[in-house]
């Protein structure tokens, strides 16, 4: 019987965070194994956002033309009242914001963005995708660490990037903060056609990415798929409405006294599935010699700022770099690459729970919330500056010249 197949790299996770990995390595000359849990790649879900800070990776990734394809670039992110119908902040998102951050904002079907890293990864000649690899074990090894597979398969590599999601198994054996947090909430997710909305005036602001944020709930809307369907992302606090009935029915009723628009997108969902919000404090210790985490794994957030995504995609290019930054030396690029992104996930994690309070907030709250809020100019980008405006392309080389 044959012994393990080796590789350079041995990426865990054929996902957004874990293709992205394999992506960057492979663009810095590295040949990457990515070994995938599921019977084929590709991505579940709808509707997601990516801001500047992720663009920029895949821009020097070579990916960015083929993901916009049809993609729906926003002219203004707007926070509603989920009550009134009324809004209560703007960002513009246009000539203003593409001038401040180099990039604009925009928001594509998940399985569009993953479809263009997989086919990048296919087509860059370092990257093997193995699907229906479903990873139980991992080992450290002299030089390096072993994976080894439900269907008995083991693989030897002499670096080894964990990007299995929120409950990675390669986590739990690097750090031990137990199971992840529930936040209480939960939400539902889908894509409705556009013309489903006509029933209440339509898409209440087309040209935008609106959040309706109400007492313990929100309904997030924008449109994806060139304009033709419209992603729908409805959250509330369980332990604030309890359920008394089926979920269907729980979901009617804890948006029943929002106003009409906002009413009639949830009643359009699918509410047979649902969601919990988890996440984790943050926690270093992400890397243990030859292997390391990244994405979800390394620091699973709260939605609430649109940055699940967006920070594995940054990874992804801070670890390749990390890797060039320290030839021949991946001890030492892994414990770089966690030095250089922990501070910064740690801030995003921390900054999206606080998000999460804002939003929903009721009475005397709410109205400060708006009187605070309300008077902002809309190309007052201020308050994103440090999301937005981060450079993951630099910020290995920039350490590196300073050291």
């Amino acid at each position: 019987m044959s012994g393990p197949e080796r590789s350079e790299f041995l990426v865990i996770g054929g996902g957004i965070g874990g293709l992205t990995a394999a992506l960057a390595l492979a663009r810095a000359g590295r040949p990457v194994r990515v070994l995938e849990r599921a019977a084929r790649f590709g991505e579940i879900g709808a509707g997601l956002q990516v801001a500047p800070n992720a663009s920029r990776v895949l821009d020097r990734l070579g990916v960015l033309p083929d993901v916009v394809r049809d993609a729906f670039f926003p002219s203004r992110l707007v926070l509603g009242d989920a009550m009134t119908g009324e809004p209560i902040t703007v960002l513009e998102t246009a000539d203003a914001f593409l001038e401040r951050f180099g990039h604009r904002y925009f928001v594509t079907h998940r399985a569009d963005l993953h479809r263009a890293i997989q086919t990048a990864c296919e087509e860059s000649g370092l990257v093997e995708l193995l699907p229906s690899k479903h990873v139980v074990r991992v080992e450290p090894r002299e030089g390096g660490a072993l994976a080894a597979c439900a269907d008995g398969t083991e693989y030897e590599t002499a670096a080894l990037v964990a990007a299995d999601g929120l409950r990675s198994t390669t986590r739990d054996m690097l750090i031990d903060d137990g199971a992840p947090v529930d936040s209480g909430y939960v939400a539902y997710r889908g894509t409705v056609p556009v013309e489903a909305l006509a029933g209440h005036g339509g898409l209440r602001v087309p040209d935008g990415m609106v959040i309706w944020a109400g007492p313990g709930l929100h309904l997030v809307q924008y449109p994806v798929r060139r304009g033709e369907l419209v992603n729908q992302v409805a959250t509330f606090d369980t332990r604030r409405y309890p359920s008394e009935e089926d979920i269907g029915s729980q979901v009617d009723r804890v948006f029943e006294r929002t106003c009409a628009a906002v009413a009639h997108g949830v009643g359009l969902m699918d509410h047979s599935r649902r969601w919990p919000m988890v996440d984790r404090a943050p926690a270093g210790g992400w890397t243990s010699g030859r292997i390391t985490l990244v994405g979800d794994a390394a620091h699973p957030m709260l939605q609430y700022l649109a940055q699940g995504a967006c920070q594995a995609i940054e990874d992804s290019v801070v670890l390749a770099d990390s890797v060039t930054a320290h030839p021949g030396d991946v001890d030492a690029a892994f414990a770089a690459y966690e030095a250089l992104r922990f501070p910064r996930t740690s801030r995003v994690q921390t900054t999206a729970q606080m998000w999460g309070d804002i939003l929903h907030v009721d009475g005397v709250s709410a109205m400060m919330r708006s009187a605070l809020l309300s008077p902002r100019a809309g190309d007052d980008f201020d308050i994103v500056d440090w999301l937005y405006g981060y450079d993951p392309t630099s910020v290995a080389r920039e350490r590196q010249l300073t050291r």
